[in-house]
């Protein structure tokens, strides 16, 4: 992980917070993975990795921000690497982890938010049936500064 993001930091950065140097080193990785592992055993999360067609990680796919109860919810965030983009795999990433949320967790609802100019990232979104929902201002500090983002979701389909 730390190899293939620092190959693809400067693609990332527009889209990623700012990354301490520590982010994008092997120790720094297994500390994301450690923390990302933990949360998975609280519930809280669902860490996987992209996996392209040579058998290599191009990238991230999660589900975080878990909550039960009558929310039953989870946020989504996704990133592919620059050599990967444009093949179908993020789009096939996420309608994987839709049947994850919904059929594996029981949950009701995922939601996404992008920055308003990633078209690309709309794009994964909406070919797999999330809808916008609203924009939320100044929403996440992006590449050093607040940023708004277009948020989307998709709800489980729910038996007549």
């Amino acid at each position: 992980m730390a190899e293939l993001l620092r190959v693809n930091r400067e693609f990332l950065a527009p889209w990623e917070p700012v990354r301490p140097e520590a982010y994008f080193t092997d120790d720094g990785q297994r500390e994301v993975i450690r923390t990302a592992l933990e949360q998975h055993e609280q519930g809280t999360a669902v860490p996987h990795v992209i996996v392209g067609d040579s058998g290599r990680i191009v990238g991230r796919v999660n589900l975080g921000d878990i909550v039960r109860g009558p929310f039953q919810s989870c946020g989504l965030g996704y990133w592919l690497s620059a050599a990967d983009n444009g093949r179908g795999l993020a789009t096939a990433a996420v309608r994987d982890m839709m049947r994850v949320a919904f059929e594996e967790l029981g949950l009701h609802r995922i939601e996404a938010g992008t920055l308003l100019h990633n078209v690309r990232s709309q794009r994964v979104l909406e070919r797999n049936g999330f809808v916008r929902f609203g924009v939320a201002p100044a929403y996440l500090n992006i590449a050093g500064a607040w940023q708004d983002h277009v948020l989307f979701q998709v709800l489980t389909s729910i038996p007549d």
